[in-house]
């Protein structure tokens, strides 16, 4: 099942099952019917009149005729003994190999049998083995989703309740009903060049689908928010980016202060010392007074080691003791956490170009991923600060954080579209493990949840 196959399916397939199921049970019984004629007049044995005349014949003759009886004489007693005597030779000259050829066959039945009952174990087994594989997909699957739901619950409550409200007071759908949608849409932090586009697709559709009922407009308004997200991205940019080619993957985290980039780092280390890799943190981040600190707390709660420079130290040579030791030891995953003031100061993109620069010398292929991570509650702050970073930065992804805590997910859907960058992790509460895997299907799925 594709991946937007699998919203569509979650949020209007409820009906759609019902009809496939009606029609399912329609072609059974019409199956059964068949088959039970089928068989019925299987059941029904040709009778042939001839045949049937003869036997009657025979039983008429068996009981009318009686035969007379013969009383046997001495000669015919004989007779009969020597007759008796002759078959009782040939019976036993006969019945040892008749007894040797059914064992035999004894034999090979019950080995047929065995292989039998060995090939239906082998059979089970291997169903039962599929069976559990799919079941825990199956769980694993829900488990993704339940976390969505819940995290993105005040999001699909703010979004949900501002369109049912607005759905609650139209009358008819004509221009003022569209310009109001498009403020709606502005203020669920969709963003206005997304709001706008929406907009005069809805209108189209609106028309096309012949959409007048409150429940009809609700469905085709999620059915295009949805193929927006679609179209301007690609699931498996989604995916961070791994090599096990032997080099390392050094992950390099920009942001603001107070985005969360440090607590991100934290949890995204403990998953993969989890995994078995071996993981190392840098902090870059000597501007900020606690910081070093912050990380250096997170090495010690997860068992990962941290490289730190004198106070105050210059950044970029953090990150290039970090590196070195990070090829001399074989590290999986090098985190570095960066410097955050606000995104206008020109120094703080300096010092970004500085980093990487730094990381490229050692390793040129570096840095695996360029991630920016914004406090999802910030909302159309969130898109304008992207924008910025990816002015000065190569970014290859974005972190999201604290959406279990806003209303203003609909974020993702601005920055998916205005920007064409893939969102790759979402903060889904305060747990090491509510850091999920940026899931589209999941996301469209709880922001979505009930509203159609």
């Amino acid at each position: 099942m594709g991946l937007f196959d699998r919203i569509k399916k979650s949020l209007f397939g409820n009906k759609e099952d019902e009809e496939k199921k009606e029609q399912e049970v329609e072609k059974v019984e019409d199956t059964e019917t068949s088959e039970s004629d089928a068989a019925a007049n299987e059941e029904k044995p040709e009778v042939d009149e001839n045949q049937t005349e003869s036997t009657d014949e025979n039983e008429v003759v068996e009981k009318d005729e009686k035969p007379q009886e013969e009383t046997p004489t001495e000669l015919d007693h004989e007779v009969e003994e020597v007759e008796t005597e002759y078959e009782n030779s040939d019976e036993d000259s006969e019945e040892k190999p008749d007894e040797a050829s059914n064992v035999e066959e004894v034999e090979v039945k019950d080995e047929k049998q065995e292989t039998e009952s060995k090939s239906e174990v082998e059979v089970e087994e291997s169903d039962s083995e599929d069976v559990e594989e799919t079941t825990d997909e199956t769980e694993e699957e829900q488990d993704q989703t339940e976390l969505y739901e819940k995290g993105l619950e005040k999001t699909n409550k703010g979004f949900g309740a501002k369109l049912n409200a607005f759905f609650a007071k139209f009358r008819t759908v004509d221009e003022d009903f569209f310009d109001d949608l498009e403020d709606l849409l502005i203020e669920s932090d969709v963003g206005f060049e997304t709001a706008e586009q929406l907009t005069e697709q809805l209108r189209d559709e609106a028309k096309l689908q012949n959409a007048k009922s409150r429940d009809d407009l609700k469905r085709v308004i999620v059915e295009k928010l949805v193929d927006l997200y679609d179209q301007n991205g690609n699931s498996d940019d989604e995916k961070l980016v791994y090599h096990d080619d032997g080099k390392p993957n050094i992950y390099l985290f920009v942001g603001v202060n107070g985005a969360g980039k440090t607590t991100t780092i934290g949890k995204l280390a403990k998953r993969f010392k989890d995994q078995g890799k071996k993981v190392m943190m840098a902090a870059a981040d000597t501007f900020r007074a606690g910081a070093v600190e912050q990380l250096v707390e997170w090495g010690r709660r997860v068992d990962v080691p941290v490289v730190t420079g004198k106070e105050k130290a210059d950044p970029a040579s953090v990150v290039y003791d970090a590196t070195e030791r990070t090829i001399n030891e074989g590290v999986d995953y090098l985190l570095v956490d960066t410097a955050g003031r606000l995104q206008n100061k020109k120094n703080l993109m300096s010092e970004l170009e500085k980093i990487q620069r730094t990381i490229k010398k050692l390793a040129p292929d570096e840095p695996t991923e360029t991630l920016l991570v914004l406090d999802g509650s910030t909302g159309q702050n969130a898109l304008l600060q992207a924008k910025d970073f990816d002015k000065t930065t190569k970014l290859t992804g974005l972190v999201l954080t604290k959406l279990d805590g806003s209303s203003k997910g609909g974020v993702v859907l601005a920055i998916r579209n205005e920007m064409n960058l893939p969102v790759k992790l979402v903060g889904l509460g305060e747990k090491p493990e509510d850091l999920a895997d940026f899931d589209a299907a999941n996301y469209a799925i709880g922001l979505f949840h009930g509203l159609v």
